[in-house]
């Protein structure tokens, strides 16, 4: 047996342990709670030096898996973390992988399906790749992740499939568990061998063609040889779970059992879950109850004769799903379940209770509770366990919520209320658009459509953002808010911070969602069905929502629908917890850009949104900043009035983030201020495709170095050091060219 050592650590972190011993060649990835601690990790590792894996973090999941795919068939070792809608925002890729049978490995660390939006644990998106041809193993502890990932890569490449390590988000996940794991790197890789490629596609000599078109009988024939691949993974996995026991002294099965020989009822479970009723059961047995439990560990190919052997002598199965295939009398695990016992011929008694979905804890007594439920005649074969009954009481019209949480919480704000006749826009008959009116101390009538109370960080900039922006439209709006900070903390169920018609939806579709809900409406008022008039349809992105929201963006641009889209750019997916996304800036410290002896932070520019936007042709494009409010007023008002009447308006507002930005609440001001001064983020408008410059630092005697603004804030503080001069040099060469530039087009007069 190996010498191992122990370590104290939590299921994400054994699984980056476990792909750092491994050596893979590349991950492609992008962030999603709760998977996102495993590339944090290893990022972590590879600033310094304990890693030289390739890291490419993607704009979104869909990307992530294709370049993963493109890894593999280039004859990589490949490694994938994802979660939840990342998961099924992939999903188109992951039957491409299988289907040409190039082998990668990928942790699902289990989250919600949304929506409504939760982050926490259940089981609702693994049961989604049930039939996306992956071998599937789903680990109960945080040493069977460890472990899991090592002979996932060795079934991956014996029988030439992506497998799929699967674990519960935030309890296998995020708790921390007394593990043992290799001393030695090379005893893991002696274990995995050489990778061995039949077709190497990067052989110039014999060039082979993947992922050709097929027709019958082709195609069928395909999909037969991926039934017998995961028929061999089937036969396989035991000869590596023994071969594995002999390196590490640790056994796995397809299905793991506790006291079963003997049990009337047996409770089967999937994940976390199993440890926790073990516990029950040690209680029942104390009362001579005769109960056990069961858990499988391998979801594909599933363990069917390896489940009837453990409950062939059960006369009650409770089978517990912590996910719904809704309409169908049960989870996909009591589907599953039922077929295995029916086909070897079992005659227990079996029921399903669907039960800790969003994260719902689940304690011994619930199943002391599960186990009273499956030995009861009286009980339902199917039910859901845990849900609480709402209150039916009408909705009551108020100012305020009550007490309870019933009616709306705020009085509606009426067009009489909003439109005060306080901001003038005017239209010239040459296409110049003028505001005036648009002062602070003008605009303060303006009824707030964000309420207080929201839960947002002290000196956070969405808030801050958002009421400049409002304040200067006094038209109704409609607001989107994709996932992201800004939705999180205004909307936690049942209460609302808004106090106009506000609808989420994720990253990657908000904008073709406003799209859609704009034009229904303008059809709805077309047919009298609800009142006439302009409404502003207001799409908030941040928090790296306009990286994986891109194309949605874009599309809608180029379709030029009536709405503005306004993302509050603070530099980072923040409410993940501070990942890099394509608007960090270079050098920028952050969970997956760590500083270290090989690594400086973040390793490329940010990525200009407001000159992509420009060049759909949009009547209207506009950075702001809360340092300039009377400027901040004056885009938001004419990016309404291009909405109403033009088409697309994007704007852009630099926004404050204390907490991962690492400065002061008090101070967010003068650090917006001095990111305009260095121009990093420069004030100015591209209308109907001519660039005017709304303020020019070097004209007002104010513009300061690149570094001024990155030593205020302690995510760039770093870059101060000698050491990192040449980052910022680099920065500070990009940002004057693009000034250059910015200038240039404001000077000409067609650009």
């Amino acid at each position: 047996m190996e010498k191992q050592i122990i370590e104290y650590a939590s299921g994400n972190e054994m699984a980056a342990l476990a792909i750092r011993q491994i050596g893979y060649d590349l991950m492609g990835y992008y962030p999603i709670t709760p998977s996102t601690q495993i590339a944090e990790g290893l990022d972590a590792m590879r600033a310094n030096g304990e890693t030289d894996l390739i890291m490419i973090a993607a704009e979104g999941e869909h990307s992530a898996a294709g370049i993963c795919y493109g890894a593999a068939v280039g004859g990589g070792r490949v490694i994938n973390a994802t979660s939840a809608n990342g998961l099924l925002y992939a999903i188109e890729q992951f039957p491409v992988q299988s289907g040409t049978r190039y082998p990668m490995v990928m942790n699902v660390v289990c989250r919600t399906i949304s929506g409504p939006l939760s982050i926490k644990g259940d089981h609702s998106d693994i049961m989604f790749m049930l039939n996306a041809g992956w071998p599937i193993l789903f680990a109960h502890g945080v040493q069977a992740v460890y472990d899991f990932n090592i002979i996932a890569l060795k079934l991956a490449e014996a029988v030439r499939l992506p497998v799929i390590v699967a674990y519960d988000g935030f309890f296998t996940s995020h708790q921390k568990r007394r593990c043992m794991r290799f001393e030695r790197e090379e005893a893991v890789r002696e274990f995995l061998g050489e990778k061995k490629e039949e077709y190497p596609f990067l052989d110039l000599e014999h060039p082979i063609t993947v992922g050709s078109y097929m027709n019958e009988p082709d195609l069928i024939n395909n999909r037969y040889q991926l039934h017998l691949a995961m028929a061999e993974a089937d036969r396989l996995l035991p000869e590596l779970f023994a071969e594995y026991k002999e390196l590490s002294g640790r056994s796995y099965e397809g299905v793991e059992s506790y006291c079963c020989e003997d049990a009337q009822t047996i409770l089967i479970l999937l994940g976390s879950s199993y440890e926790t009723a073990l516990d029950a059961i040690d209680q029942l047995r104390g009362e001579g109850r005769r109960v056990g439990a069961v858990t499988i560990q391998v979801l594909r190919p599933f363990p069917a004769e390896e489940l009837f052997d453990c409950c062939k002598h059960a006369e009650n199965l409770l089978v517990a799903d912590r996910q719904d295939s809704y309409g169908a009398g049960g989870g996909n695990l009591s589907l599953e379940v039922r077929s295995a016992i029916q086909r070897f011929g079992g005659r227990a008694r079996i029921k399903s209770l669907v039960y800790g979905l969003g994260g719902k804890d689940f304690f011994a007594e619930d199943a002391v509770r599960m186990f009273a439920w499956a030995e009861d005649p009286d009980t339902p074969d199917f039910e859901y366990y845990g849900v609480t009954p709402g209150e039916a009481a009408a909705p009551k019209a108020s100012d305020t919520a009550s007490a309870q949480g019933e009616g709306q919480f705020f009085a509606p704000l009426s067009p009489e209320r909003t439109r005060l006749g306080l901001i003038q826009v005017k239209e010239t008959e040459d296409g110049k658009v003028t505001v005036s009116g648009n002062s602070l101390n003008a605009t303060a009538a303006v009824p707030k459509r964000l309420a207080p109370g929201h839960g947002a960080c002290p000196g956070c900039g969405i808030p801050v953002n958002l009421n400049l922006l409002l304040r200067a439209i006094e038209d109704p709006v409609v607001l989107l808010f994709q996932t992201g900070c800004g939705m999180i903390v205004t909307t936690p169920y049942p209460r609302t911070s808004f106090k106009v018609p506000y609808l989420h939806n994720l990253f990657q579709n908000g904008a073709a969602t406003l799209s859609g809900l704009a034009e229904i409406c303008r059809r709805k008022q077309e047919k009298g069905e609800i009142p006439a008039g302009d409404i502003i349809f207001i799409m908030v992105s941040g928090d790296g929502g306009m990286d994986i929201g891109m194309g949605s963006a874009l599309g809608t641009a180029l379709r030029n629908h009536r709405l503005i889209l306004f993302e509050y750019d603070n530099g980072g997916y923040m409410n993940t917890g501070y990942q890099l996304s394509y608007s960090t800036p270079k050098g920028a410290r952050s969970a997956t850009s760590h500083v270290g002896k090989e690594q400086y932070g973040k390793t490329f520019f940010h990525k200009d949104m407001p000159q992509i936007m420009a060049a759909t042709g949009i009547p209207y494009v506009a950075t702001m900043a809360e340092s300039n409010p009377t400027d901040f007023m004056a885009k938001a008002a004419k990016a309404a009035y291009y909405a109403k009447n033009h088409g697309t308006a994007y704007i852009k507002a630099l926004s404050a983030c204390p907490l991962n930005w690492n400065d002061k609440p008090a101070t967010e001001r003068k650090v917006i201020e001095a990111a305009v001064n260095c121009c990093y983020f420069p004030l100015y408008e591209v209308e109907r495709g001519k660039t005017a410059l709304s303020y020019d630092p070097e004209k007002m005697g104010k513009k300061v170095p690149v570094l001024d603004w990155l030593s205020m804030m302690g995510r760039t503080k770093h870059l101060q050091k000698e050491c990192y001069s040449h980052v910022v040099k680099s920065l500070q060469e990009e940002v004057d060219r693009r000034f250059l530039r910015l200038k240039a087009r404001a000077e000409s007069p067609v650009l």
